[in-house]
């Protein structure tokens, strides 16, 4: 099937074409999604306590300043909130895991 490039969802006339332009924007995702996570390993070797890795405020914020940008696009604020809301906690759950990793072996 031939990708759809630069294109706006007002060029599709068929679904094979909305369904080919979503699965062409999943694709620069989870490359978007894939750095974000390089930087959870990052986060995780800079921090020096465990209790560091969840940061309350933080989430607040992203979840607040992520809706307020769909919001701006005029969309429901609702469906960037939720995304990053599990975005968010799975990118905890991975960075305790990368804080625990990198500290095998070390003494606290």
């Amino acid at each position: 099937m031939e990708t759809m490039q630069n294109t706006g969802p007002t060029a599709c006339s068929t679904m094979a074409q909305v369904r080919q332009c979503v699965d062409d924007l999943d694709v620069q995702i989870v490359a978007l999604l894939a750095q974000r996570t390089s930087y959870m390993t990052q986060a995780a070797r800079i921090k020096q306590h465990q209790h560091q890795v969840r940061d309350n405020e933080r989430v607040e914020y992203i979840v607040q300043r992520v809706g307020q940008a769909m919001q701006a696009q005029g969309f429901p604020p609702q469906i960037a909130q939720a995304a990053y809301q599990a975005l968010i906690e799975q990118s905890i759950a991975f960075e305790e895991q990368e804080f625990l990793r990198l500290r095998q072996g070390v003494a606290p």
